[in-house]
């Protein structure tokens, strides 16, 4: 099966139709269906059943379809990204990171980077947090991680980026919004939202507010659904700074605790190219040089 005749396949599958699917795709009736036939006698079963009115997918046609969807715009992106790298570069250097925010200054890393090196490009990957199974596979060159997850996988480096202190998310009417810095007490009677994949750090911070105010929590799948609580006025959160992405939407309080999270950069051991070097280097530096920015 090749990429036209995927291409027939999903159209007649929305068209219904054989002749107006192959007014669409400027084929002759005669050769869609002749393509039609050629893939399912290569697949060894019906993606149409064919009538007097048109066609309809079978069963295994919709399933059959789904998929195919799937492979037509992974393949189409993945055309395309080649398509721009032929034209432009001549190596890549791949980053995974479960969200922009995460690594706030790479936009700016990836222009300077790529001003001085014309013809490496740089790809960010978005994975889960805590996610290494594909940068351990090899598919991404550089991953942003939390020491404590990464700390003991052996064949990587580990380069420290910065730490993040922990705040409490409200919205931006809340009165806990207006305090320049929140301790345990601030936070009796209210409702918190634990959960959703927190470090360590975090959950005994969270953990030392519960027993010690005795107050209401529920667990909260992951942060955009905490987000989504906030904003329906179900709770409040406690969460790293790295997850803020400074759009202004919801508050963002320092909370009063000594507990913070290293967030490092990883890349692999047998990786010596220079150029992952250099831009690892140069997102350090950025850092530094935002000693001020809130993380």
């Amino acid at each position: 099966m090749n990429t036209k005749q995927i291409d027939y396949i999903l159209e007649l599958a929305q068209i219904k139709n054989f002749n107006r699917a192959a007014e669409n795709l400027f084929i002759s009736q005669p050769t869609l269906t002749y393509q039609i036939k050629s893939v399912e006698d290569e697949i060894g079963f019906p993606i149409f059943d064919r009538s007097g009115k048109g066609a309809t997918l079978t069963p295994a046609g919709v399933q059959f379809c789904t998929t195919l969807r799937n492979i037509r715009d992974e393949l189409k992106q993945a055309i395309e990204q080649g398509q721009n790298f032929s034209n432009r570069y001549q190596a890549d250097i791949t980053i995974g990171l479960p969200m922009r925010s995460t690594i706030y200054f790479l936009p700016e890393a990836i222009e300077i980077f790529e001003k001085n090196n014309a013809t490496i490009s740089v790809t960010p990957h978005f994975l889960p947090l805590a996610e290494t199974s594909s940068f351990l596979k090899g598919e991404e060159d550089i991953l942003f991680a939390m020491k404590n997850d990464v700390k003991h996988i052996p064949d990587i480096k580990l380069h420290s980026l910065f730490e993040s202190h922990i705040y409490l998310i409200t919205e931006l009417t809340d009165p806990l919004a207006q305090k320049e810095l929140i301790r345990n007490s601030d936070l009796a009677g209210r409702t918190l939202m634990v959960g959703g994949g927190s470090p360590p750090e975090l959950r005994s911070v969270q953990q030392r507010v519960i027993q010690e105010l005795n107050i209401s929590y529920f667990n909260s799948y992951n942060h955009d659904t905490t987000l989504t609580n906030i904003a329906s006025h179900k709770g409040i959160c406690l969460a790293p700074g790295f997850l803020n992405d400074h759009n202004n939407e919801f508050a963002w309080t320092p909370f009063d605790c000594e507990e913070t999270i290293s967030c490092v950069l990883c890349t692999h051991k047998s990786d010596n190219r220079a150029s992952v070097l250099e831009f690892v280097h140069l997102l350090q530096g950025i850092y530094s040089n935002r000693k001020s920015f809130s993380l």
